[in-house]
């Protein structure tokens, strides 16, 4: 389902939420690192190369997207091929770190004492989660997949849970002896290009909608939806501006 090409059309914005999630870590030297998420293992690369005394694991349920990332191992860098709800540690971690991969699995604070369970004392947990699925992008696409024309096969493509909000993170880490840091910010990120909204898209929340159609059908929809996001976000003179709100948390086991 996923297509590593088109997901890193946009590498700059989606590799600066993670870069300012990293930042916050306050680990020295971990000997063991995991990135739940990882994706094609771009990102993770660069956890290797800011710990070099580390080992690094990237777990991802996406088969095109460990295969982008196969490229990437070395003798301290591995990738293995699972889902983030099925995961478990093969011995205790000092940084897990998940990055825009949370949101596809509901009720994943359920998940966070299994994580935090996993962790060295003083060990580190950071994660980061798209906030922004009440934008126009998001109801935007909901309502077109609710719509008579497509409503048999794409009613439930466009619904998204409701993410945790900083607050919420910090109630559910704290409560596991954690020290937390949470925060958002809402990015105002400038596209450019031909409906550079669509394009964005394209590389995450219509991987599920096109799942479900025909390459003739996905055109179709991709006309409909177009259309409805040029005028959500109307394209000026110096590009279209794409608001994306965040979500981040940062934790500390205890010692």
């Amino acid at each position: 389902m996923w297509d590593p090409e088109l997901y890193g059309q946009f590498a700059d914005q989606r590799s600066r939420p993670f870069h300012e999630l990293v930042a916050r870590i306050g680990a020295i030297a971990p000997a063991n690192v995991v990135d739940l998420g990882c994706g094609d293992g771009a990102l993770t690369a660069t956890l290797a190369g800011q710990w070099p005394s580390a080992s690094v694991l990237g777990v991802d349920s996406s088969e095109e997207m460990l295969a982008s990332a196969a490229s990437r191992k070395t003798d301290r860098l591995s990738f293995v091929l699972q889902r983030i709800e099925d995961w478990g540690p093969a011995g205790s971690i000092d940084v897990l770190v998940s990055n825009a991969a949370l949101q596809w699995v509901p009720g994943h604070l359920s998940l966070l004492p299994r994580f935090v369970s996993a962790l060295t004392p003083g060990g580190w947990l950071a994660i980061q989660v798209p906030g922004n699925f009440d934008a126009p992008s998001h109801t935007t696409l909901q309502t077109l997949c609710n719509s008579p024309r497509w409503s048999d096969r794409l009613g439930t493509a466009g619904r998204w849970p409701s993410t945790p909000t900083p607050s919420e993170y910090i109630s559910a880490l704290a409560g596991l002896g954690c020290t937390v840091d949470a925060w958002e910010t809402t990015y105002a990120q400038v596209l450019q290009g031909v409906d550079p909204v669509l394009a964005w898209m394209r590389g995450t929340a219509l991987r599920p909608v096109y799942g479900r159609l025909s390459a003739e059908e996905a055109a179709e929809f991709d006309a409909e939806l177009g259309a409805m996001l040029r005028a959500a976000y109307p394209c000026q003179p110096y590009g279209t501006v794409l608001p994306f709100r965040r979500i981040f948390a940062v934790a500390q086991a205890a010692e």
